[in-house]
């Protein structure tokens, strides 16, 4: 893990991500493929230090997190829970050649129209908000 930097398509919105997992996860719930017109493909990093937020704009998706963006291009940037973790798109970081992808998180909402390769570790919408969701 390491620090890595990266941006939108429009080069508005610019980052340093920190502690950056390389083994980066791909989510299926149907917000996301909404979102992202696909699965998205995000890497879980401790922080983001952002140069400029002048053109990044927070949608609040739901009661646990929110979805950063450019406002200018639309490139989607990162899922954030509201306890302040961070998953960066993976597409968003300037050099994509040392992330792997090895999980799909809400499997069970994947349609059938694509698969990935290989042995990749796969959770439910189950598993995934008993990891991640705020307890009541």
């Amino acid at each position: 893990m390491n620090n890595a930097s990266g941006g939108c398509l429009c080069g508005k919105v610019r980052f340093t991500a920190e502690n950056v997992e390389h083994d980066f996860d791909t989510c299926h719930c149907a917000m996301c493929r909404k979102w992202c017109s696909s699965p998205f493909f995000t890497a879980m990093v401790s922080g983001v230090t952002f140069e400029d937020d002048e053109h990044l704009r927070i949608y609040d998706s739901s009661n646990w997190a929110e979805r950063g963006f450019c406002k200018s291009c639309g490139s989607n940037l990162f899922y954030r829970l509201k306890s302040g973790q961070y998953f960066v798109s993976v597409g968003a970081f300037d050099d994509p050649a040392p992330f792997k992808l090895v999980r799909e998180v809400y499997i069970d909402h994947k349609p059938g129209g694509y698969a990935f390769e290989g042995e990749l570790l796969q959770l439910t919408e189950a598993q995934v908000i008993e990891l991640f969701a705020p307890s009541d």
